[in-house]
């Protein structure tokens, strides 16, 4: 297990060391970028998907055999993947939020650069992409209601 969780912070480190390659590469004018960043980007990502589907999977049983706030009561496996279904709406609901904002908050602070008087309007669409978020948000609050 801990294999894993060091297999993925290696990953994340390696990322991360590869965006600020880049940042700095950018900034430095090249315009070509060399042809291992693409396999190496996507081998870290890889890693780190797998490192999140093993520690998922083989981390099921210590989550099983542990008592929870002091009780003897064990969480069933159901239990834990129903818990794991609640948290993906939140979850993905923020990435497609993310997701959303970007090209919207970019296209927002273009229009009121030219037209200031358009601030209102692009904070309606903003709220708009950011509510994807609060649905996800209040998906699993209902969700956790039901267990």
């Amino acid at each position: 297990m801990n294999w894993l969780i060091a297999s993925m912070g290696l990953s994340m480190a390696a990322l991360v060391a590869m965006g600020v390659y880049l940042e700095l590469r950018r900034r430095q004018g090249a315009k070509a970028l060399p042809r291992w960043i693409k396999g190496g980007v996507l081998a870290n990502l890889l890693v780190f998907a797998f490192g999140v589907a093993g520690v998922l999977f083989l981390g099921m049983q210590d989550v099983l055999a542990r008592e929870t706030a002091g009780t003897a009561k064990e969480i069933s496996e159901a239990l834990g993947l129903a818990l794991i279904g609640i948290g993906l709406p939140t979850g993905l609901a923020a990435i497609g939020a993310g997701v959303a904002l970007g090209p919207v908050g970019s296209a927002a602070l273009a229009v009121i650069a030219e037209k200031p008087e358009m601030f209102g309007r692009t904070l309606i669409y903003l709220g708009l992409a950011e509510g994807i978020a609060i649905y996800g948000l209040v998906m699993s609050i209902l969700l956790l209601g039901r267990i």
